[in-house]
């Protein structure tokens, strides 16, 4: 495995992805209305910061309401998601998805629970 995205929930993506072309130098290289989300993707050298905006009601809007902006999970890009889902239970890491699941810019995902990962919502993704 290794680091994919950081993904960051905002009420602004278009001002947001600006800001971070304008400091960074970053560019958007995917865009997409997903799962109620205006998600964008920009390329940070190896990896991507993933900005999550809410147009409906949902998981990203609550996080908001609840924490404001900032980061909402870091993502861990795999070869094999299912082997990492089982490791995940071998160690007994609660799973908010048992199984995979469709997610964002066409790739397959699963999140593992924050209360046995440190505090951090963690993703498993496969591209």
């Amino acid at each position: 495995m290794h680091f994919d995205h950081a993904g960051i929930a905002t009420d602004d993506a278009a001002t947001l992805a600006e800001l971070y072309g304008d400091l960074f130098g970053l560019e958007t290289v995917h865009e997409e209305v997903f799962d109620g989300m205006r998600v964008v993707f920009l390329e940070c050298g190896d990896g991507y910061f993933e900005l999550l905006e809410p147009i409906t009601e949902g998981t990203i809007s609550r996080y908001l309401e609840e924490n404001g902006p900032g980061i909402h999970h870091l993502a861990l890009a795999t070869d094999d998601i299912e082997a990492g889902l089982e490791t995940a239970r071998e160690h007994d890491v609660s799973l908010i998805d048992e199984e995979p699941r469709s997610g964002a810019w066409g790739h397959t995902v699963a999140f593992l629970h924050p209360k046995d990962t440190g505090g951090i919502l963690l993703e498993l993704v496969e591209h």
